[in-house]
């Protein structure tokens, strides 16, 4: 299905999501003012873990259209961390360089995402 890759965890875009995940675990952990705020906090980190899961999820179904699917889940999640930081950044809760450093994390992982769902789509394609 994905080439030579064996494991999900091979795939760059699980990866980055995995790093993305890990940053956003870590911002819940230590942002007092996001620790408070239930809702939002569940909410963030409902989203990073779909761009993780997704990705594994659609891997372990074996054909490339459900492997497709779940990688459009991935990044559209990436898509919604990506608008949950405005609202962090403009409830405070978060600094500018935080904002700027998770956002490049969503672009990274959206990016490597879509670049496997272009690569996937073509060899079904073929």
């Amino acid at each position: 299905m994905a080439g030579k890759v064996e494991r999900f965890e091979e795939l760059k875009c699980w990866q980055k999501a995995r790093e993305l995940v890990a940053a956003v675990y870590n911002l819940c952990n230590q942002n007092t003012e996001l620790a408070r705020d239930f809702v939002t906090q569940k909410q963030l980190k409902a989203a990073a873990l779909s761009t993780m899961n997704n990705i594994a999820e659609g891997f372990g179904r074996y054909s490339n259209k459900d492997f497709l699917k779940f990688l459009d889940y991935s990044s559209s999640s990436g898509m919604e961390v990506r608008s949950m930081l405005y609202a962090l950044l403009d409830q405070k809760y978060i600094s500018e360089k935080t904002f700027e450093e998770i956002y490049q994390l969503t672009v990274e992982h959206c990016n490597l995402t879509i670049g496997l769902i272009k690569y996937v789509s073509s060899k079904t394609n073929t």
